[in-house]
């Protein structure tokens, strides 16, 4: 019989040896978990059950997702920043988001990863999905709060996504507000195209096309992946430089502006997404997405050329 000093073993496994390693595992995860993360939030403060739940999304599988149709577990207010005066097309305002968890809780820079360069990325979008851009808002006076200028190029009812990811979960997030733009004197955006198969536009002397890998349709609920290249006129060099940590980034609305897609060029292989330089002269960068729905969406592509940002509307035509 084995004394108290013996060490008990079955079938070869050291249980007192096994017992040691896992108690010596449960205190190291419970003393990481103990450490400051310089936020007061937890993993429950972004928590919401229910079928309409938004879930935070896996940036290994990228998709569609419907935000206005979900409960956030983050809530979002928008209002011109005071002696700003009301929006109006072609004049800038500075604008106060402010963000906060159901509970009340505020949500400040701690609170949030950064991301591609940046704590919280703004997807604004028009009406007509003609005028897009991409603001990245700077931390305001009271906790909580956010600060950014925007200048709408039309009227209407503009849409504002924040995109953000916060510590505490590691997971990317969404919410949205709406403002409206009263009738001014700015330059117009470009109408958004009608649907194609695919479509090229030119900044100067580059050409971008924006096509299906397999030169096929895009088909609802299917995995798809979107190649956007480019060239030169003449056969020149395609210059493209880094914008937020990628050669390109790809944004796809749907007509009622329900949600959106916030897609970055993987590498050879899906779940793949190290930045990697594409090809000087005949850049090609490869897009993972999944949308749900059939109808027509306007990709919007943001790249870097020389040292300025351009935004250049694609239309898709998603088929069942």
């Amino acid at each position: 019989m084995p004394t108290a000093a013996t060490t008990t073993t079955v079938s070869g496994v050291n249980w007192r040896a096994v017992a040691g390693l896992t108690a010596g595992a449960v205190a190291l995860y419970l003393g990481f978990r103990a450490l400051p993360t310089g936020t007061n939030l937890n993993h429950m403060d972004f928590r919401v059950s229910g079928a309409d739940a938004l879930e935070m999304c896996d940036p290994t599988r990228p998709q569609f997702i419907p935000v206005v149709a979900s409960r956030s577990p983050v809530r979002v207010d928008l209002r011109p920043a005071t002696g700003a005066g009301a929006p109006a097309a072609g004049r800038p305002t500075r604008f106060v988001l402010t963000l906060a968890t159901a509970g009340g809780q505020p949500i400040g820079p701690s609170d949030l990863r950064t991301v591609h360069t940046r704590k919280l990325h703004l997807l604004v979008i028009d009406p007509t999905l003609g005028d897009y851009q991409h603001l990245h808002p700077t931390p305001g006076r009271r906790p909580g709060e956010w600060e950014f200028e925007h200048t709408p190029a039309r009227t209407g009812a503009y849409r504002v996504f924040a995109d953000f990811t916060p510590v505490v979960t590691g997971r990317g997030l969404y919410a949205f507000a709406d403002y409206t733009a009263a009738g001014g004197t700015g330059p117009a955006a470009p109408a958004p195209a009608a649907p194609e198969t695919s479509a090229e536009r030119a900044i100067g002397p580059w050409l971008f096309r924006l096509a299906t890998a397999d030169a096929g349709a895009v088909r609802a609920g299917v995995a798809t992946t979107l190649e956007f290249s480019g060239r030169e006129a003449a056969g020149g060099p395609v210059p493209l430089t880094l914008v937020m940590d990628a050669y390109a980034h790809l944004v796809a609305f749907d007509a009622e502006r329900s949600g959106f897609a916030h897609l970055h060029p993987r590498g050879a292989a899906p779940g793949d997404y190290r930045v990697e330089p594409p090809d000087p002269v005949a850049p090609v960068l490869r897009f993972d997405l999944t949308i749900p729905r059939a109808g027509a969406y306007i990709v919007w592509a943001q790249v870097n050329l020389e040292g300025k940002e351009h935004f250049l509307p694609f239309p898709l035509e998603v088929v069942r």
